[in-house]
């Protein structure tokens, strides 16, 4: 395309974008105008990427991050010829793919973005992707907005990249000057954000983002930059192009009050196409995706903590499936994820303390067909729950794992202990939540997630436990282990992970006391095993939950819903972590929050006297 094309391809998609705002009546159009000459460029003169195929191994990958900018998006997949202009004006409408902010519904579309902050962190897992598990040379280019800067994940991404000298990846800043009530922190200020992307080793490159010939300059020289990514910093003008709306306040999310005039403006409706250059020619990487698994197995009595389990395990199933990577933040050596480092370090990814990134890069991972674990804290993933909750919008196949679970974790306190990770989880649109006791039960559901769909959370502990399956057991996802059951069962205790050992031993003590209690070792959270819980609640009348967690959220609620059908809800007793821990030992926090052995039996002593009254 000349130089001239290129304006004219930039004044078509602000008009596709005022004319998609306004049959929805919504959107954000003067967001799209502000980035249209960026976007034409790079889609008439740098993008490789074949629309027919998205799944192409060669293609280079493309990420809005402010998403709320979907109508330049969706023009310029008309521009391209992968979607129509009647369906370009079905932007909002129920049942259209061309959602309010873009989610991969549309097949172009890797993952979902409008959660400002994170398209860059991703980029940077797609970008690792092709440099260290692909080996291929595409390039990775993410568009975001300068109200986003603030966000502190753009700058754990930004410290990643410049560390692992992605100069494959461009990131695309359209500084506006405006957010949603007003001016951005530092407005027009280019130089501002130049020096916090140069302080973290990025190539930093000023322009006019309304100048075409500046702006496919500058996309050549990221192209050509080695050993750095590259940040193209373009001062834009929101609204560009219509006087009404032009750099002023008020037009945030608001389509334009006068379609018709604003188009005429603009020079009016056109109808270029363009041909976007395809990918090279690769040889897609051949991954072993179906070897021989041998899972680590251990023997009945042993004491094994399950963190260790999940490091041997995955380091096993990394070896049966090359498509396994994992990611860790500085914890390895406490969530055992260093096991796999040492076994497969060409698949391993060290984030360092920066959860928002670890997960994005999984995110990015994922859209790139390989298959991610990720750990740290169980803790410290509530810091990365919003990109947790996007990569569920996403359709994202990820696995996290969270270790030092609970207040079984002893002396470090309150801060370590993750007491809130099983409601996260359990409130992930599509997830799977498994909570192990004993380390064949670990091994084999870290061998189950490998084929899971959706956000898959296991839940490890820091100290060891006693085996107490042996290793020909199997744990479907969806399923429990009743570990103890008669006719005579009185009422039933339902644990999990640290809790388990716990409720064996309160049974123990309540049949020298002639109290029946069935166990029931609930490993699979969600989906949790409804039939077994119903037959138990019949069978025995009463249900006891014990966890290692805050009551709201937990265990005691995924057992409640087992009963929302309308079939009579059993007597029902609770014990969790109500109260704040401090520091103690293991066996004192449990005794403290009221979730030991001796809590279980009492609870359960009342409960027995209770139905008896009843």
């Amino acid at each position: 395309m000349t130089v001239q094309e290129l304006s004219d391809l930039g004044q078509q998609l602000r008009v596709d974008s005022v004319r998609a705002a306004d049959a929805a009546g919504s959107g954000h159009p003067t967001s799209s105008m502000s980035a249209a000459d960026l976007m034409a460029v790079l889609l008439a003169r740098h993008l490789h990427y074949d629309f027919d195929r998205p799944e192409h191994p060669g293609n280079d990958r493309f990420i809005l991050s402010k998403g709320h900018a979907s109508p330049l998006l969706y023009a310029a997949y008309k521009a391209a010829g992968a979607i129509s202009d009647p369906e370009l004006l079905t932007f909002r409408k129920a049942g259209s793919r061309l959602e309010g902010h873009p989610t991969p519904r549309l097949p172009w579309v890797e993952v979902a973005t409008g959660s400002l902050g994170q398209g860059l962190p991703v980029a940077v897992g797609e970008a690792l992707a092709g440099k260290r598990l692909d080996h291929v040379d595409y390039r990775v280019w993410a568009l975001c907005g300068d109200s986003e800067l603030a966000e502190g994940s753009i700058w754990e991404a930004a410290e990643a990249a410049g560390y692992e000298h992605l100069d494959h990846l461009t990131l695309i800043v359209d500084v506006n000057r405006l957010g949603q009530r007003g001016p951005t922190r530092h407005g027009h200020d280019l130089d501002a954000h130049a020096r916090r992307f140069a302080a973290f080793g990025w190539h930093t490159i000023e322009i006019d983002g309304h100048d075409v010939d500046a702006i496919d300059l500058a996309f050549a020289e990221a192209a050509s930059t080695a050993g750095q990514p590259t940040a193209i910093l373009a001062r834009t003008l929101k609204g560009k192009g219509v006087a009404a709306v032009e750099n002023r306040e008020g037009w945030h999310g608001k389509p334009l009050a006068d379609a018709a005039e604003a188009i005429d403006e603009l020079g009016g409706i056109r109808d270029l196409r363009v041909s976007v250059q395809p990918p090279p020619a690769v040889r897609a990487l051949h991954v072993v995706r179906d070897g021989h698994l041998e899972l680590p197995a251990y023997e009945r009595g042993a004491k094994v903590a399950t963190r260790d389990a999940y490091g041997e395990a995955l380091t096993a199933l990394g070896t049966a499936r090359g498509d396994v990577v994992a990611l860790d933040g500085e914890v390895g050596d406490s969530t055992r994820t260093e096991f796999f480092a040492k076994a497969h370090p060409e698949r391993y990814f060290e984030f360092y303390i920066a959860e928002q990134q670890l997960v994005a890069a999984a995110v990015g991972m994922a859209a790139r067909g390989w298959k991610p674990y990720a750990a740290t804290f169980a803790a410290f993933l509530t810091r990365a729950h919003d990109f947790i909750r996007m990569a569920a919008v996403s359709g994202s196949d990820v696995n996290l794992v969270g270790s030092h679970a609970g207040v079984a974790i002893g002396q470090d306190g309150p801060s370590q202990m993750g007491l809130e990770d099983l409601a996260m989880f359990r409130a992930v649109q599509g997830s799977t939540v498994l909570y192990p006791c004993d380390a064949n039960q670990t091994a084999h559901l870290v061998a189950e997630l490998a084929d899971r769909p959706g956000i898959g959370y296991l839940r490890t502990s820091r100290g060891p436990t006693s085996v107490i399956y042996g290793p020909e057991e199997t744990f479907p996802v969806g399923g429990s282990k009743v570990l103890r059951s008669s006719d005579e069962d009185r009422l039933t205790i339902v644990a999990a992970g640290a809790t388990v050992p716990e409720a064996l031993c309160a049974a123990e003590m309540l049949a020298g006391e002639g109290i029946a209690a069935r166990v029931i070792d609930l490993y699979s959270v969600k989906p949790v095993d409804r039939s077994t819980l119903r037959t138990a609640a019949e069978r025995t009348g009463c249900l006891l939950t014990v966890e290692d967690h805050h009551e709201e959220g937990g265990i005691g609620d995924a057992v409640l819903d087992a009963f929302t059908d309308g079939r009579p809800v059993p007597r029902l007793a609770r014990l969790a972590v109500t109260a704040l821990p401090g520091s103690a030992s293991p066996n004192e926090q449990l005794a403290a929050a009221g979730i030991d052995a001796e809590a279980i039996a009492a609870s359960a002593r009342l409960l027995v006297e209770h139905a008896v009254v009843a």
